[in-house]
């Protein structure tokens, strides 16, 4: 996430992202660079879509069997179909969602979250954990546990150790019985790594892709849920679904 103003003619990742998913928050320069990177690696379309089904089953799996009332979803992008809180509140009404980002472009649409304060919005950058965890314990309750959720956005940070200290500092501020979501894309072919570079090309922020093993630190201390951390549309696949390889990995973790 880098700190901008609202600049249609740079490519924007929020905004490519949701080109990708089929959306229509996003400019022709968002276009041009999610097509440049498609040509190259026409994957990342199914990446995206993927993810909000991998985003899908995981708060349907906390907010259901785990009990899970609280959610904390940094670097939420912009709204598609089935966001967090619409699938939270579809299992669990009584949910408390915060989100948070720090485009211009999904401020504005955090005006439209439903009303009644159980679904905010915290305008920060993920370098800024005690900023989040201070703004978001207007909504949710700290002493009881919270789904820290960062999902497909840490490559924005190229240092790996700073990337480490980001989420253990955020759990940090979590009770036992929490859980961390994390998934990001991943240097597991030569096509990927193409089409990342391809984006910086196109004018976008680079995105740094990393290795299973590498993603896989970001739980340490933690207990990672079965089937620990995975390609994307095999954790908890729906009976219905027909895997297929991603560059891509996520996992599940509870706070012991």
């Amino acid at each position: 996430m880098v700190d901008s103003e609202l600049q249609v003619e740079i490519p924007h990742a929020a905004r490519i992202w949701n080109y990708w998913m089929g959306g229509t928050d996003n400019f022709p320069a968002d276009r041009a660079a999610g097509d440049a990177v498609a040509q190259v690696y026409p994957e990342i379309v199914l990446m995206a879509r993927q993810s909000r089904r991998f985003l899908i089953r995981v708060v349907r799996h906390l907010a259901g069997e785990a009990g899970v009332r609280q959610f904390l979803d940094i670097g939420t992008g912009l709204p598609t179909m089935q966001n967090t809180h619409e699938v939270a509140h579809g299992v669990a009404p009584e949910s408390r969602i915060v989100y948070v980002d720090n485009d211009p472009l999904v401020l504005a649409h955090a005006r439209s979250l439903p009303a009644g304060g159980d679904t905010t919005y915290v305008h920060a950058d993920y370098h800024q954990p005690e900023k989040i965890l201070a703004e978001a314990a207007r909504t949710l309750d700290f002493s009881k546990p919270v789904a820290i959720m960062f999902m497909g956005v840490l490559g924005y940070e190229p240092d790996l150790t700073v990337l480490r200290d980001i989420v253990r500092t955020t759990m940090s501020g979590t009770v036992p019985g929490s859980h961390l979501v994390l998934w990001d894309g991943t240097d597991t072919t030569p096509a990927v790594v193409e089409g990342s570079a391809k984006l910086a090309e196109s004018g976008g922020v680079p995105y740094i892709l990393r290795s299973p093993e590498d993603l896989a630190t970001c739980f340490d201390g933690l207990t990672l849920l079965e089937p620990g951390l995975v390609q994307l549309p095999l954790w908890h696949p729906d009976p219905t679904d027909d895997p297929e390889w991603l560059d891509a990995y996520g996992a599940v973790a509870a706070k012991p």
